[in-house]
């Protein structure tokens, strides 16, 4: 009994050892970060290009740019909590987040906008969902599932606290000084939360499960962890330019912009409530099972916006209905690595495994646009996205590997 409660507390999987300020606080920075530096974007474009005359191709491709090096960055990320922890490297990028956007708000050019978007791109690696899943894996494994929900519950606020508050600063103030003013409130609320609430011991890694022998290299080489990696590609590509097309596409059908954007949002209210449910589908799925599932469901509500024209109320509840599955697959893929490989080098796992998927959602909104006219409009861009959706449920197949009890449904049943 004591070498079990000492191993406990070597790896940080129990109770008394999870430090409680860390899921509040995280809950509070991730609705923060992603608010000012994610959802604060599409907000002020158009004053930015109108006051600007910047084209708004270019201002968005500097916003992608920042996603993309968010991607490239992660893999450096993962490496150093694996090894340090969360404490560091959120804090460090809760302090560069204020500094990069008020780069972009003295911007007297496109090239100094860029410069200070590259830099956001770096923040967002630091404090995004990445270092916040490590630090609840690590810390509160093997009940990390719960607190994972719990955070992207609270995630999953940011667009609906930040944008009418974006919009509303913009009503009264430039976009110079509405992207000011988000600073102040990012640096108050995220770097004071990451210094303070950050600062517990960061458990010893967990010995490495059996199908890890050789350390995360190997596993990285392995064939399950490359199908793995094309399959979240495909997978976020198809999902990032359906959410951008969505409105698109039904402005083709002859909606108005006010129906298009209540349908996208009623969609973020099923992303939440797919959150809730993910805990129930994991007792009841193994991480294949759920993994092919959970795509190709999503591979047939996209089907469903590309035939389905109308009524309104039909295409509301498939959004919806999208929305849930989204909810479910962020969850899928902060659990990808500990259902597999354990949480040992839970930060570079999965920081080598998001680095594609992550470029493939900067880069979908453009390549979505840029597709839907050749192919004739958005419903014809559907049909190829739900393709791509059901070409990654087929590569999840191979991703099968041996199991790894890490939660508490996970032990003693098989993994398929």
């Amino acid at each position: 009994m004591t070498n079990t409660k000492a191993n406990v507390a070597a790896t940080g999987t129990g109770v008394r050892s999870r430090p409680r300020a860390v899921l509040p606080a995280l809950c509070a920075t991730q609705i923060t970060s992603w608010g000012v530096l994610y959802y604060a974007f599409p907000v002020l474009n158009p004053a930015i290009t109108a006051d600007t005359g910047w084209p708004a191709g270019t201002t968005t491709a500097a916003f992608s740019a920042a996603l993309i090096v968010s991607a490239v960055v992660g893999i450096y990320v993962g490496r150093v909590l694996d090894r340090r922890g969360p404490h560091a490297v959120m804090t460090a990028g809760s302090v560069l987040g204020p500094l990069s956007l008020l780069v972009v708000a003295a911007a007297p050019n496109i090239a100094v906008f860029t410069a200070g978007w590259l830099l956001a791109g770096v923040s967002m690696a630091a404090t995004f969902y990445q270092p916040a899943f490590a630090a609840l894996t690590r810390w509160w494994a093997p009940d990390h599932v719960r607190a994972l929900t719990i955070v992207t519950l609270a995630g999953g606020l940011a667009s609906t606290v930040f944008a009418p508050l974006t919009a509303a600063l913009a009503n009264h103030m430039s976009w110079r000084a509405t992207y000011a003013v988000l600073a102040g409130i990012l640096a108050a609320i995220t770097v004071p939360a990451h210094a303070l609430a950050l600062k517990a011991r960061w458990p010893a890694a967990p010995p490495s499960p059996p199908n890890t022998t050789g350390g995360h290299e190997r596993v990285v080489r392995s064939r399950p962890f490359r199908m793995l990696a094309v399959t979240f590609t495909l997978s976020a590509f198809a999902m990032y330019a359906v959410v951008i097309g969505l409105v698109p596409l039904l402005l083709e059908r002859g909606y108005t912009t006010t129906q298009a954007a209540w349908a996208l949002g009623l969609g973020g209210a099923g992303q939440t409530l797919g959150r809730t449910l993910y805990a129930t589908l994991a007792r009841h799925l193994g991480v294949t099972a759920r993994t092919v599932s959970l795509i190709a469901l999503g591979a047939l509500t996209t089907a469903a916006l590309a035939t389905v024209a109308g009524p309104y109320a039909v295409l509301v509840a498939v959004s919806i209905s999208a929305g849930v599955i989204r909810g479910n697959l962020t969850l899928l893929q902060a659990t990808a690595v500990t259902d597999r490989w354990g949480t040992t080098h839970y930060g570079r796992l999965s920081g080598l495994l998001g680095a594609p998927a992550h470029a493939a959602a900067a880069l979908a909104p453009f390549a979505g646009a840029v597709l839907a006219g050749p192919l004739g409009g958005y419903p014809a861009l559907f049909v190829l996205l739900a393709g791509l959706s059901i070409a990654a449920a087929a590569t999840a197949l191979g991703a099968r590997t041996q199991q790894v009890a890490g939660t508490p449904w996970e032990r003693g049943r098989p993994y398929e």
